[in-house]
């Protein structure tokens, strides 16, 4: 790549020890030369992302459209509108549809078609509406449509369930899905007619988002489908997808659903506070799962929640705000020091950044998708910042601004201060140094695999994935300046009170759960679930029944109204765990009053 030798070979130190013995007389000389040199350096990198972003861009579109059956190049077997995850087959095998990866690679696809980049894809976007409106209704181990199946992460390619075991439910996906078909919708409104959308996208879109409602503050699987908490990446999505919801639901006269979704939306933004740690500067990615925090779940949290009509609102977590610059400073900070290809980078430049810094999946390696993140999360301040006119420093990004500027201070700048300009500069200089690594480990046919190896950057992983892609054009689109249309972010206020649980409902109501269950002498059954009255999936905390008519067993717990309900039974020995009943696990919606029976027999 053009500039590559002077990225590497090129710094202040090493330049200085050069022309030290020249210039030992003149100072003032030394400092002018060295200023025109790393202006070089500056203009020579940005040449080589340039050039990347040229050659890379339809690459990449092309690699992502291969991906979507029936006729992409690489989704054979894929029935019409179905993204595969990736044509890899063996190590890993994921050869599937992910409701999650669907939902943004289809967003991509939309904001194209509807900002008129590209007017060909329409017949994409109806093949895409199409399939997940079977995928909704097609039962799985997560549920039916009714009873948390919209939770199932992901499915065969030719629209049947995959029933083995996963980490299920995942719930970013009806969101993520309910935010490409709603921006779909709105372009439909305005091209065809409310009654197209109200009686063929509405239905669609509206089940996803009465799933968000009712089960937001549920546990779930992360977007990196290993632990099982509260994942903000999720919270995040499902907070814009009912704001932007209850809007559309507004312009299609949809109004019974509308007070429901902004309550609901107004007590996730309560519960999306929850995740800022102040002690530490970084928004902790889930609430479980016994690591740091730091994660990639984070950047792209705030990248798919852009609005750039709200500036750099820190209530939610956008690019350019306080919160959300420290964390990416935090973030990007961990893994300077376990990858060996960032070895020797500077502490103030661009690093390959992965999943979070605990990884061992294949290894724990950069991934193409999170380090372009990083650099879009940057452009998408950078855009705000030069049209709003003035950039703001506060005692909570004041360290990310010091990397580029150590002697900046609490403040705001104006777009005619030199600050502005330094910092503006160096924060675009540092975006693109996250692309120029991912440009030198893309090999030369531009294909993108999932990760590329810590020690070495060659490609690793699943081939061809179509994240990565995805992630590649909407880091160039930012770029570029590109945004998507806002989604209602600008002025939201956190409630004074705010109700954080109870599913889509208020209160509590009394379920029985009986089960019916031999045992043998010093054996007894519990039962735990997805909710606090039922321990949490927690097997120490478990809650013992009763067998006062053996062999059923019987106990009576107050669990959230008008949510969804997951539990299993388990036995215990002398109080000691022994085994879970087998999937799937019992699920139920609660009602929203009264009372509630199960009757179960243990499997």
């Amino acid at each position: 790549m053009p500039g590559g030798y002077f990225r590497r070979g090129l710094h202040k130190e090493g330049v200085y020890s050069l022309l030290a013995p020249t210039f030992q007389e003149s100072p003032a000389k030394m400092r002018l030369v060295l200023s025109a040199l790393s202006a070089c350096v500056a203009v020579l990198a940005q040449t080589s992302v340039d050039t990347y972003v040229a050659t890379e861009s339809p690459i990449a579109k092309a690699g992502m459209l291969a991906n979507i059956g029936p006729s992409g190049s690489k989704s054979e077997g894929a029935l019409a509108g179905i993204v595969i995850a990736s044509p890899s087959t063996v190590n890993p095998d994921y050869l599937y549809t992910w409701t999650r990866d669907s939902s943004l690679v289809f967003k991509v696809i939309i904001d194209q078609f509807t900002s008129g980049a590209d007017t060909t894809l329409l017949g994409q976007i109806q093949n895409f509406v199409k399939a997940e409106s079977i995928l909704q209704q097609v039962s799985n181990p997560s549920g039916t449509v009714s009873t948390g199946g919209l939770g199932e992460p992901h499915f065969n390619i030719d629209e049947t369930a995959f029933t083995a075991a996963w980490g299920r439910p995942q719930r970013d996906g009806p969101a993520l899905r309910a935010t490409a078909m709603i921006e779909y919708a709105n372009w439909l409104i305005k091209n065809t007619s409310v009654s197209n959308v109200v009686s063929n996208l509405w239905p669609i879109i509206q089940l996803d988002l009465d799933y968000v409602a009712a089960d937001w503050n549920q546990t779930t699987f992360d977007l990196w489908e290993e632990v099982d908490s509260s994942s903000f990446f999720t919270t995040a999505v499902q907070h814009r997808s009912l704001r932007e919801g209850a809007t559309l639901a507004t312009a299609l006269g949809q109004t019974s659903v509308v007070s429901n979704y902004e309550t609901q939306a107004a007590n996730i933004l309560c519960f999306l506070q929850s995740y800022w740690n102040p002690t530490d500067g970084f928004i902790t990615a889930n609430t479980g799962g016994g690591r740091s925090g730091k994660d990639a779940n984070t950047a792209l949290a705030s990248i798919h929640t852009f609005d750039p009509a709200a500036g750099c609102d820190a209530t939610t977590f956008q690019p350019c705000s306080d919160k959300a610059l420290s964390s990416l400073k935090v973030y990007v900070d961990s893994f300077r020091s376990i990858y060996t290809i960032n070895s020797g980078i500077a502490s103030n430049a661009a690093a390959a950044t992965g999943r979070y810094p605990e990884d061992t999946y294949m290894g724990g390696n950069p991934w193409f998708l999170t380090t372009a993140a990083v650099a879009e999360q940057l452009y998408d301040a950078l855009i705000v910042w030069k049209g709003q006119g003035s950039l703001n420093v506060t005692s909570v990004s004041l360290a990310f601004f010091q990397q580029f500027l150590p002697s900046v201070t609490v403040g705001t700048y104006a777009a005619s201060s030199s600050t502005f300009t330094t910092l503006t500069a160096a924060v675009e200089t540092f975006a693109d140094g996250f692309l120029a690594i991912n440009a030198k480990y893309t090999p030369t046919n531009g294909s993108l695999s999932e990760q590329y190896s810590r020690d070495d950057g060659t490609e690793l992983s699943a081939a061809d994935l179509t994240w990565s892609y995805a992630a590649t054009l909407t880091a160039f689109g930012a770029r570029a300046g590109v945004t998507s249309p806002g989604w209602g972010a600008a002025g939201l206020t956190v409630p004074a009170t705010c109700q954080t649980s109870g599913g889509g409902g208020t209160g509590t109501v009394a379920v029985t759960f009986n089960v019916y269950a031999t045992t043998f002498f010093g054996e007894n059954i519990y039962i735990t679930g997805n909710v606090d009255s039922l321990q949490d999936w927690s097997t120490d905390t478990a809650l013992l029944l009763s067998n006062p008519d053996y062999p059923i067993w019987t106990i009576t717990v107050d669990v959230p109204a008008s949510s969804d309900i997951q539990y299993k039974y388990i036995r215990k020995v002398n109080g000691v765990f022994e085994e879970w009943e087998s999937d799937p696990n019992n699920e139920f919606t609660s009602p929203a009053s009264g009372t509630y029976t199960t009757n179960d027999t243990w499997r």
